[in-house]
């Protein structure tokens, strides 16, 4: 399994950034999928999933209105598109398979507890 993101960088608030997960070595269906973000010297936090069978989406009430979630199974590429960025949505971003029978366990998580696998990482860094 291998999980790959992409597209951090840095931006003034109120911009936008589009992150890009490019999975490989499994199913697309075989798992959920998730974005999670974790600055230096805090906890994990959980943001948002979308669901392998029927494309339902989850956002944490942090990003909930700001960045969307979306799917490319032909390509098997989950995106995640944010809006409105904040100084403090400064961190590292990664993408994660969630089990499918973790959808209301892992996904709405605060520290995305659960999740098999990861991948390295992005970094976003946001200016005021």
């Amino acid at each position: 399994v291998q999980l790959v993101e992409s597209g951090g960088g840095l931006v003034q608030a109120g911009g936008s950034l589009r992150l890009s997960c490019a999975a490989s070595g499994f199913a697309f269906g075989d798992y959920h999928i998730g974005w999670f973000r974790q600055a230096p010297g805090l906890e994990r936090e959980g943001i948002s999933c979308i669901s392998s069978s029927d494309g339902r989406t989850y956002y944490a009430d942090s990003v909930k209105g700001r960045f969307t979630i979306s799917s490319d199974n032909a390509k098997n590429t989950v995106s995640l598109q944010m809006n409105s960025l904040k100084p403090e949505d400064t961190s590292v971003y990664y993408c994660a398979t969630v089990p499918l029978w973790g959808w209301d366990i892992v996904c709405p998580s605060p520290h995305f507890n659960g999740m098999k696998y990861w991948g390295r990482g992005t970094q976003v860094t946001v200016s005021s």
